[in-house]
């Protein structure tokens, strides 16, 4: 099945009461028992819910694996993961990590004894020299955000292997459709579902898709038992965002490299961050592991100057400065004093992110309009 069809389809079915196409929203708490242990499937909603389960489905087919799970948000799914340690662990992520993923690695999960390391994995030799027999889970974002950092998938899984450590994978930029890393040897593939899977800016939600059993079950167990669970209507949201995903994903793609070339172009820009580039760090894994380089752009301003990247962000009407990404509309983001804000400036500079960093999320409007209100900006 394709991939199209797939989102469409997969894991779906007619809901069997009534036969309507779409899932319904099951806006329910609990659920009727014939007798003591004699139910339908659901006892209660934070164990499970038909949406909720149908999302789960569905997602899990996307990343061709076997199992699903949907929480409150991309952090709670993290934090799930995390929980799957013990004290002692040590966990390998790259050193321009999403802001939040750090934030809540070295402000929470460090005060319980979980050692973090954070390494430029561009070159999976630095991955292997921090690898300890204490090991136990090596975490990955590609393409990173905001640098655009392609990390090779399948030499990371190489390494995780042979350290006897999971290997999970944040794919939320690149979206299933551009990339799949359970097929390149990922155990735990993360999506903040928030972005491109919902698609819409109206949900916040997280997931994660594996195929073990064994991690399957642990992903369950704390689910249910930690609670950060997404409601029935999010769920729904969602699925309904996914039906459209190859089709929006389409054109981010187109945007996204139109933008990229004119950017290259403007004299004001000292450097684009594009993984479409031949002469991007990487690029050759970028084409090995994915199908497309997506619409995120990042991008630095000659001279370095905060002021200027200030003027810039606050003088487009098309993109909206705000937080997030992968919504139909364009946004654009200062991510030195947004999303990486909680990252100590001498730590996020020595990653690139630098005072002039500008990220662009590119929507799904006409190009010719979004490239005229950037120069409108540049022009201000």
């Amino acid at each position: 099945m394709k991939f199209g069809t797939k989102a469409i389809h997969a894991g779906l079915a007619p809901d069997k009461a009534t036969g309507a196409i779409m899932t319904p929203i099951y806006q329910t708490s609990t659920y009727v028992q014939e007798g003591i242990g004699e139910h339908k499937g659901y006892q209660y909603s934070r164990t499970g819910n038909p949406t909720r389960s149908a999302l789960e489905s569905n997602l899990a087919a996307l990343e061709n694996g076997k199992y699903g799970a949907c929480f409150g948000s991309g952090l709670a799914a993290i934090d799930c993961v995390i929980k799957m340690l013990n004290p002692g662990d040590e966990v390998i992520s790259t050193n321009d990590l999403y802001g939040g993923s750090y934030r809540l690695f070295t402000t929470i999960f460090a005060k319980y004894g979980i050692v973090f390391h954070f390494v430029d994995m561009l070159d999976v030799k630095h991955i292997e020299a921090v690898v300890t027999p204490n090991t136990r889970l090596i975490w990955v974002e590609t393409p990173t955000n905001p640098m655009m950092n392609i990390i090779d998938i399948e030499a990371v899984a190489n390494i995780a292997q042979k350290a006897n450590a999971l290997l999970g994978v944040d794919n939320t930029f690149a979206t299933p459709y551009l990339q799949n890393p359970l097929d390149l040897g990922a155990d735990i593939v993360m999506h903040s579902a928030t972005k491109y899977l919902g698609g819409h800016s109206d949900v916040i939600m997280g997931a994660l898709v594996c195929k073990d059993p064994i991690i399957a079950n642990e992903m369950y167990h704390i689910q249910n038992s930690s609670g950060a669970i997404t409601a029935p209507m999010d769920s729904f949201l969602v699925l309904r965002g996914i039906k459209t995903l190859h089709l929006r994903m389409q054109r981010h793609c187109e945007n996204g490299e139109k933008i990229a070339r004119w950017l290259q172009k403007n004299p004001k820009v000292d450097k684009v961050y594009w993984p479409g580039f031949d002469s991007h760090t990487n690029h050759i894994i970028a084409k090995k592991q994915m199908r497309g380089f997506g619409g995120m752009i990042s991008f630095n301003l000659k001279g370095n100057d905060l002021d200027d990247a200030k003027k810039i962000v606050s003088n487009t009407h098309l993109f909206a400065l705000a937080e997030s990404l992968g919504g139909v509309e364009s946004l654009i983001g200062h991510p030195a004093t947004m999303t990486h804000g909680s990252i100590p400036k001498e730590v996020r500079e020595q990653s690139g992110i630098v005072d002039s960093l500008i990220r662009l999320s590119v929507g799904v409007e006409d190009a010719d309009d979004l490239i005229a209100d950037l120069q409108m900006a540049f022009d201000a």
